[in-house]
């Protein structure tokens, strides 16, 4: 999940955003009343305070997952397969 809920200082409705644009400087119009929203780090409302908080915390938890798919030792990783080799081995595969 890459996402964060984010209630509007105005009307208080939540709506989410990708984590990763949450940062200082960064701002959002809330989809319900229109109010434009400003993002920043020393921000005095606790709604974006929080949203604050909680992207920081996904985009480490995102940090920590890349990091550890790629200390994962090669031959445990799964080559990417396209659909129709998936299904040309499926029918390679079938006895009749």
């Amino acid at each position: 999940m890459n996402s964060v809920q984010i209630q509007c200082t105005r009307c208080k409705t939540m709506f989410r955003d990708r984590a990763g644009r949450l940062q200082d400087g960064y701002s959002r119009q809330c989809p319900c009343c229109e109010v434009v929203l400003f993002f920043a780090d020393d921000a005095q409302h606790p709604f974006i305070k929080r949203a604050m908080r909680s992207a920081r915390q996904v985009r480490k938890e995102l940090r920590a997952a890349e990091a550890a798919r790629l200390a994962a030792p090669q031959e445990e990783r799964a080559a990417p397969r396209s659909r129709s080799s998936i299904s040309r081995a499926r029918v390679q595969g079938r006895t009749e």
